[in-house]
């Protein structure tokens, strides 16, 4: 009994951790994943040199949902970094979700589902907030407007972008954040949801990557890059250590000259509007 699933990437617009409100919009980065289950009632990760806590737990709060005793092994594989701020968490959780429910021929509201991801990630503690904006903007494709708090989404719409992204070689995880400076910017965070709720979504993810860097001390200068590139908006995704950029393709070669220089990965994507997805199929 093998289950496959598919879940987007996402970037930041406005981090939670200041207020517990988040926005989001999908990627087209991917990770899949495969779960197959057995008689054993043992469940297990199967990702080499990453911490399969997540994935495991994931499973297992399906098969808990749904009253099965199986065990299972999973196995996820990503085009996204882990510890990028770029939702890998979030992603593989909704692709092992999807993927148990593909296994067991289950179907779920996908909301629903992405939830029992963000109900794992707070139990492993990879979390702060729960990142619901994270898991909605990756399970339901487009940008996501959300309370953590109340587990609410209060907004989701299409957009239509070119997006490039700037990837450091180090690892940021989100567990490590300093959330007493983070929540310091809560009145900025709070004027970045404004502008979220209205549409403004460009605006919105330059004041948050402004102020995210300021708090966590993290530098701006890949943003003063991308908006002097022509951006229309760029910010710090997630609490780091990568940037997003939403830009235009006539300008991303300039984009790709200024940000070369800085080390790292710099990666050419889109904005992704498809909703994550059960079986093989892309």
């Amino acid at each position: 009994m093998k289950g496959y699933a598919w879940a987007n990437g996402a970037a930041t617009i406005l981090n939670a951790v200041a207020n517990w409100k988040g926005a989001a919009f999908g990627i087209e980065l991917k990770t899949r994943a495969e779960v197959e289950l057995d008689s054993t009632g043992q469940i297990r990760g199967d990702v080499p040199g990453v911490d399969t806590r997540l994935i495991e737990t994931c499973a297992a709060m399906v098969l808990e949902k749904l009253g099965y005793r199986y065990g299972a092994t999973v196995r996820t594989f990503s085009e996204i970094p882990v510890a990028g701020g770029l939702k890998s968490s979030s992603t593989a959780a909704n692709a092992t979700v999807l993927a148990t429910l593909d296994a067991l021929q289950e179907d779920m509201d996908l909301v629903e589902a992405a939830k029992i991801g963000v109900a794992a990630a707070r139990e492993v503690g990879v979390t702060i907030t729960g990142a619901l904006d994270d898991a909605l903007a990756s399970m339901l494709g487009g940008v996501v407007v959300t309370d953590n708090r109340q587990m609410a989404l209060l907004r989701r719409e299409e957009i239509s972008c070119s997006v490039m992204l700037l990837i450091p070689e180090k690892k940021l995880f989100s567990s490590d954040t300093n959330t007493s400076r983070s929540r310091l910017i809560a009145p900025v965070a709070d004027v970045i949801f404004d502008l979220a709720m209205r549409g403004d979504y460009e605006r919105a993810m330059t004041v948050n990557g402004l102020a995210y860097c300021a708090a966590l001390g993290l530098s701006a200068e890949p943003m003063l890059l991308a908006l002097q590139a022509g951006a229309k908006g760029a910010s710090l995704s997630g609490t780091g250590p990568s940037y997003a950029a939403i830009i235009d393709e006539d300008k991303m070669e300039a984009l790709l000259a200024a940000w070369r220089p800085l080390g790292g990965r710099v990666l050419r994507t889109k904005a992704n509007n498809r909703c994550a997805s059960k079986g093989q199929g892309i």
